[in-house]
This record gives C-alpha cells, structure tokens and sequence, in this order.
C-alpha cells in the first residue's frame, strides 16, 4: 500500500494516478490543503489567491471534467503595481514608459550600462539583467516584502521560469506595441472557489481511503511504520507532500539548519458592502515599503459581483512572531484607504489565513540538498513531491504533473 501524507492537490493528484492500494491521511479537519475556500455571508474566498494558470489542455481537462462547466470562468488576467499614486501595467520593466520622464530616463540609462559585478545571487541577476533604476523601483523591493529575506540569499533561479524576464528590444518596442503577454495571460477559477479543483480530483477516488483529522508523529523508515495520533500504518511506499524539513524530522533524521528557510504570509480576506473604483485589475503589486501588503486581488472583478471582495497579503520572515489580528487588520484598511482602493465602503466580514510555510527560499545550498536528500530517501521507498515537499517555487498544474509523473514511473 502507498501512504500519501498530506490531502492537498498534490497528494489527491497522486491518488487519481495510482493504479494500486492507497491511504490519504491529511491532519486537517477537511482536504485541500491552501487550495481551501470559504463560502460565508455571500462571500467566497480562498486560503489565498489560487488562479490556475494550466498550460496543459489534458491536465485541464482532467482536473476539471467534474465541476459543472456553468461554474468555471475562464478569466483573462489584467494586473497592475502601484507605484508613486499611480498604476502601471505589469510587468514592470515592459512599461517604464508609463513612469514620468525622468524616472524613464534613469531606468534606460541604467539598462544600457553594463553591470561589471558578480552575478551568483537572485538579486546580482536582477541588477545584472534590468539595470539599477528598475530593479530598485519594483522588483528588489517587491521580492523583498514578498519574500522577507534578503534577496542575496536566494538563487539566481529561485522563481525559475516565473520571474517575468525581458529583453531590452522587447522594453523598447512595448514603448508603442503594448504586448505584455505572460506564461499566466488567462487563468481558470470556478465561481465557487478553488475548493472545486480538489473536489474535482476527489470525486475520481474512493473518498473512504482518505482521513482527515490524523497526523504523522513519527516514521520508522526501516520498518516502515508511520505512527499517527490515530494508529500505526504499515505501508510498502511512503508519498509525503509535507514541508520537507517536517518530513524528515518525522523520520528522525538530521539535516543542517542553513539549509531549509521560508516566508511566512498573513492573508485577510475582505468583503464589503459594495464595489470599489477598480472594476478591472485581477490583482495588484505594491512595491513600497510605506504600504503593509505586498500584493492584494479582487475576486469581486473575477467573480463579476456587485461587492467588493480583496484578499490581502502581507509576508514576514519565518520565525517572526505576529502581533495581534486587530492591529494588522487596522494596517491593512488604513492603506487600502490610502491607496483609494476603499473610500467610504463598509467593511461586513473578514477571514484571515496563516500559511507558514508561504513561499520557501531556494538557495544554491537547498538545491543540492533536496536534490540529494530526495535520491536518498528514495532509496527507503520514501518520495517527497509537491512545492513544500521538493522545496521549489512552481505552479498547482507542476504539482499536478509531478505527481501524475512520479504515480507513472513507480507503476513502470
């Protein structure tokens, strides 16, 4: 039997793809990990933003075929950053000719010098690639509010194919042919949040193979015995799509502490009594460090509803420890109104979501070791999968795949 831990896309992808005897335990009271959605007062809102963005019409149509067509809404993404009391089109250094004209200057000067240091950093290979005026404008001091860390520490690859590249032709020829064009141009969301996606994938299994409310405590690696709060389950495979760090202290082994780091976020969910001024931006960038968030969306402009519904998100360093839920809350509206996003709206409810780990930090050290440490773990019948569980930056649809992939491979 194949013990999946964990009942998010990844593990419930993995339970679609595999032939043979399964288990899903997931330590939640309910399934769907991040992707959880919740329906109150009218409002429907996610963990956090989950649009997905598939590349692959199959993947599409397999993680869709059991949610009514009458929900899905195939969406056209439209984002903006907020920069200076104003909005530009993202990406950022596509459309510096919507800054003012010296702060263009400066940016196409700086594109056009060479950058004579090292490049063996996320934040060298910005410098190197953009220039110093449009990686000081947005994307270093966006990255650090998402990531909260120094930008320094991470990869020159740590956003992989994500981070939004361009050359200087393309800068300069989006001067009058506006094309900005994205790996995300359109993304899929169904009406009633991105529960549905999971859902979706769960009505392919037998749900009596899937229990919640029970957690891993330990796992005797050599025996292959994992002890819940519930029961020990022997099993012949173990598919673990927890943090790794977690996963490998469960198993009892030793790891470097330089090794594993991660952001954490506080998301507030927002509905109001009506619509706001915005009634286009999918979601928007806020680079400035005077503003609290560092991205916000409106599932309102998605969902074509008649009030106003945000979610906001604010990213603090791992081990940071938060202050009390009211006085972020007071943050968050005090900016919004200094943005114009909410005039003389009423706020009527509000949910907020902890994800730690957020977005994990990927370091020429962290590859190495997953990398490794995967192979080994392996060797125990052991497979690691999904974002937290590979410690990488990817997509839901890369979850999918990795899982539909690893189901394939272990069946050959």
């Amino acid at each position: 039997m194949d013990l999946i831990i964990g009942a998010g896309v990844t593990g419930i992808s993995y339970a679609n793809f595999k032939k043979d005897d399964f288990l899903v335990i997931e330590k939640e009271q309910e399934v769907g990990g991040y992707c959880r959605t919740i329906k109150r007062n009218g409002f429907v809102w996610d963990y956090s933003g989950h649009f997905f963005h598939f590349q692959n019409p199959e993947i599409e149509k397999y993680v869709c075929k059991n949610i009514d067509p009458n929900l899905l809404l195939r969406i056209e993404k439209h984002t903006q950053i907020y920069y200076k009391g104003k909005y530009i089109d993202f990406p950022f250094q596509k459309n510096i000719h919507q800054l003012e004209k010296e702060e263009l200057i400066d940016c196409l000067y700086d594109l056009f010098t060479s950058y004579d240091g090292d490049v063996s950093s996320f934040k060298e290979m910005v410098y190197a690639n953009l220039g110093k005026s449009i990686s000081e404008k947005f994307l270093i001091p966006y990255n650090e509010k998402l990531y909260a860390c120094d930008l320094d520490t991470l990869d020159i690859n740590a956003m992989g194919r994500f981070f939004p590249k361009a050359n200087k032709e393309d800068i300069i020829l989006n001067f009058k042919a506006q094309d900005d064009s994205s790996y995300n141009s359109h993304f899929t969301y169904p009406k009633t949040g991105a529960i549905e996606y999971v859902n979706s994938l769960l009505q392919n299994i037998d749900c009596k193979k899937v229990a919640v409310g029970e957690e891993i405590l330990k796992i005797d690696t050599r025996k292959k015995i994992a002890t819940t709060n519930k029961r020990e389950i022997h099993y012949n495979r173990l598919i673990s799509t927890m943090p790794l760090p977690t996963l490998l202290k469960k198993c009892g082994i030793e790891y470097p502490t330089n090794i594993f780091s991660s952001n954490q976020v506080l998301v507030f969910n927002l509905g109001f009594d009506r619509k706001g001024v915005d009634c286009w931006n999918s979601w928007v960038y806020v680079p400035e460090k005077e503003y609290i968030f560092y991205r916000l969306g409106y599932y309102d402009n998605i969902m074509d509803t008649d009030r106003m519904s945000l979610y906001v998100e604010i990213g603090f360093p791992e081990n940071y420890e938060l202050d009390k839920e009211g006085l972020y809350l007071d943050k968050v509206l005090r900016d919004l109104r200094k943005m114009g996003v909410i005039t003389s709206q009423e706020l009527l409810d509000y949910e907020v979501v902890l994800m730690k780990p957020a977005y994990v930090h990927i370091s020429k050290n962290s590859i190495e070791y997953v990398e490794n440490m995967k192979k080994e773990l392996s060797k125990k019948d052991i497979y690691t999968i999904g974002r937290y569980g590979s410690w990488t930056y990817c997509s839901i649809e890369d979850n999918i795949l990795e899982a539909m992939n690893l189901a394939k491979s272990l069946s050959d």
